[in-house]
């Protein structure tokens, strides 16, 4: 593939369509947050909760690279309207774990299923190959500092069978 050297517009045009293909991807989870008076902090949050219930706030903090007082008024209020619950660690009793609730898990669900088909819809080319290398796109794009903490999280929170090798 002769993609190595990209001439300047051609980058510029793979920028803007990330920010497209961006405004696009959040727009379905927006409208539905928007009912609820949430925001887009609030959808990280429900997504990598229920995808690792039990998870503390200190590991939700290192995965949304927030600070503590955003991410605690997010909380707050995700945990006052019932979509969040916390125990404390059996072992540690001042960490926090993190749980959704019925409802949360109901919402989280709602707001990924558009973009369970846009991703899809994306990458059902026939090639067959398209999955693989967009995967291996965003990995790339991934700052090199946190691509194993990523690879990490994504490891461990597949579903058996699931590849998640950046390379």
């Amino acid at each position: 593939m002769g993609d190595h050297h990209l001439s300047e517009q051609e980058t510029v045009a793979l920028v803007e369509l990330m920010f497209f293909a961006y405004r696009d991807f959040v727009s379905d989870p927006d409208e539905i947050l928007g009912t609820y008076g949430f925001g887009r902090a609030h959808h990280r949050v429900l997504h990598f909760v229920g995808r690792d219930p039990g998870m503390t706030v200190q590991q939700l903090l290192d995965i949304l690279q927030i600070t503590k007082q955003s991410l605690g008024r997010v909380l707050k209020e995700l945990i006052d309207k019932g979509y969040v619950f916390q125990k404390e660690g059996e072992a540690d009793r001042r960490q926090r774990l993190l749980y959704l609730t019925e409802a949360g898990e109901e919402l989280r669900q709602r707001l990924m299923g558009p973009q369970i088909s846009r991703i899809r819809r994306a990458v059902a080319l026939p090639e067959g190959n398209a999955a693989h290398l967009y995967r291996k796109v965003l990995y790339q794009m991934v700052s090199p500092a946190n691509r194993d903490a990523v690879l990490d999280w994504i490891g461990r929170a597949s579903l058996p069978g699931d590849t998640q090798d950046g390379g």
